[in-house]
C-alpha cells in the first residue's frame, strides 16, 4: 500500500484504469452499446380494400392524401398503411401484435369490419376481434381511432343495429376516438363509386380524407 502512496498522482490513476478495463475484459463485459434513436411519431392504419385504395393507384388512396397532409401539417410524422383488400376483423386480430410491436404507432386508425358483414359473419366475433386490436395498440401506448362502417338493411334490422353497435360500443369501452362511419360523405352519390359499386373513385378519395382528418387530427399531439 505505501508504494501506491509514494507513486506520482498520474500512475496511480492510470493504474487504476488498467485494473478497471483487465477486470471487464475478464469478466467479459462489453462497453455500453450506442443509444439507438426513438422511431418518428407514427399513424398506422389497418383496413381492408377501402383503405387500401382498391382499383386505383396507391398514391390516389385517402391514406396516401392523408399522409401528405400530415408532413404538411405534422412536419417529422410518417403513416404505415398496413391495409389489406379483403381483410377481416379476424385477418386484423391475428396480426396486429406483430405489426405494433415492430413499428410502435403513435397513433393506430382501426377500419376494419366492412367485409365480416358483407359475409354475415357474427357481429360478437367481429366485437372480439376488433377489442384485440385496440387493446394490442393501446398495449404499445398508441391512441386509437375506431372507424366505422354500415351494412345496407338487407341483411336485417337486427343484424345491422348489431353490426354498427359494435363500434360505438367498443369505442366506449376502450375510451377511443371514433368515426362512425367511413363514407358518411359519398354513401348516398353512385357516382362515387366504382362500377361495382362498393369501392369508391379517386375523385372521392379526398372527400373520405377530410372525413377522417376531422377525427385524426386531434390525436397528433
Amino acid at each position: 500500500m505505501r508504494r501506491w502512496l509514494q507513486w506520482p498522482k498520474v500512475h496511480v490513476l492510470l493504474a487504476l484504469l488498467l485494473y478497471g478495463a483487465a477486470n471487464c475484459a475478464l469478466a467479459g463485459t462489453a462497453l455500453p452499446a450506442k443509444v439507438q434513436p426513438l422511431p418518428p411519431p407514427t399513424v398506422m392504419v389497418f383496413g381492408d380494400s377501402l383503405s387500401a385504395a382498391y382499383g386505383l393507384d396507391a398514391a390516389q388512396g385517402w391514406v396516401a392524401l392523408t399522409e401528405q397532409r400530415i408532413a404538411e401539417a405534422k412536419p417529422g410524422w410518417r403513416v404505415v398503411n398496413a391495409s389489406i383488400s379483403g381483410e377481416t376483423s379476424a385477418g386484423g386480430a391475428a396480426r396486429v401484435v406483430r405489426e405494433v410491436a415492430r413499428v410502435r404507432p403513435t397513433v393506430v386508425v382501426i377500419a376494419l369490419g366492412a367485409n365480416d358483414g358483407l359475409r354475415g359473419l357474427p357481429p360478437r366475433e367481429t366485437r372480439r376481434n376488433l377489442a384485440r386490436m385496440i387493446g394490442a395498440a393501446q398495449g404499445v401506448g398508441a391512441k386509437v381511432l375506431l372507424v366505422g362502417m354500415r351494412i345496407p338493411p338487407n341483411y336485417g334490422a337486427e343484424y345491422t343495429r348489431a353490426f354498427e353497435n359494435n363500434y360505438r360500443e367498443l369505442a366506449q369501452l376502450f375510451d377511443t376516438a371514433l368515426l362512425p362511419f367511413m363514407l358518411e360523405p359519398i354513401a348516398r352519390d353512385r357516382a362515387s363509386f366504382q362500377a361495382d359499386n362498393m369501392h369508391p373513385v379517386a375523385a372521392a378519395q379526398p372527400l373520405l380524407r377530410d372525413h377522417v382528418w376531422r377525427a385524426l387530427r386531434p390525436l397528433l399531439k
